[in-house]
C-alpha cells in the first residue's frame, strides 16, 4: 500500500524551503492507521520478545502505543526537559545550529530489556539517536528503530549503524 498518499505536503514550512510532511491526514482514518501499524509490525525482527516500544515525543507517540499493544509490550515515553514528573535521565543531542535534548524516566527500561525505538520522522538522526543512547544507558537492548517517515536525503541513519532500521514512507 502507498501510504504516501494519506500525507500532506506543506511547502515552506515552518521556513522557507522546507517541503513539511503532515502526517495528521492519516490520523483521520482509523483503517489506515491500523493498516500501518500492521506494516511496521510486520517489520520487526523477534517481536515475541520486545519488552517496551520508545515513543519519541510527540508525534512519535501516536504510533508508538499501538504497536506495543499489538506485540503486547510496555511503552515508554521520550520527553523535551521537563516534562516527565519523576526522576529522569537526559541526553543532548546537537541541531544543525545548536542544541536539544531528551528524557526518560530512569526506571522506564530494565537491564536485559529489549526494545523497539518509534518516531514519526527520521530527519537528521539526532533525537533517534540521543533515544538509544538513554534505552543503553539502562541497560536495555534496542533491536530496531522505526519510523513512519524517513527523509533520505538528510543521512540520518549514519547516526544509527548499529541497530535494524525501518522506515514506512521514504522521502
Amino acid at each position: 500500500m502507498d501510504f504516501k498518499h494519506y500525507i500532506r505536503e506543506i511547502p515552506d514550512f515552518p521556513k522557507p524551503g522546507i517541503s513539511y510532511k503532515d502526517i495528521t491526514p492519516l490520523f483521520l482514518q482509523p483503517q489506515i492507521v491500523n493498516l500501518c501499524v500492521e506494516a511496521i509490525c510486520d517489520n520487526i525482527q523477534n517481536k515475541d520478545h520486545i519488552h517496551k516500544v520508545v515513543g519519541i515525543e510527540s508525534r512519535g507517540f501516536l504510533l508508538s502505543t499501538l504497536i506495543a499493544q499489538k506485540l503486547n509490550a510496555g511503552v515508554v515515553l521520550v520527553r523535551k526537559p521537563g516534562k516527565l514528573p519523576y526522576k529522569t535521565y537526559k541526553k543532548s543531542y546537537k541541531l544543525e545550529y545548536g542544541e536539544d535534548a531528551i528524557e526518560m524516566h530512569v526506571d522506564a527500561i530494565q537491564k536485559g530489556e529489549n526494545v523497539i525505538i518509534h518516531d514519526d520522522v527520521l530527519a537528521t538522526g539526532g533525537t533517534a539517536k540521543a533515544a538509544n543512547e538513554l534505552v543503553e544507558h539502562c541497560g536495555g537492548n534496542v533491536l530496531q528503530n522505526n519510523f513512519l517517515i524517513e527523509l533520505e536525503a538528510l543521512k540520518g541513519r549514519k547516526l544509527l549503524p548499529t541497530t535494524d532500521i525501518f522506515s514506512l514512507m521514504t522521502y
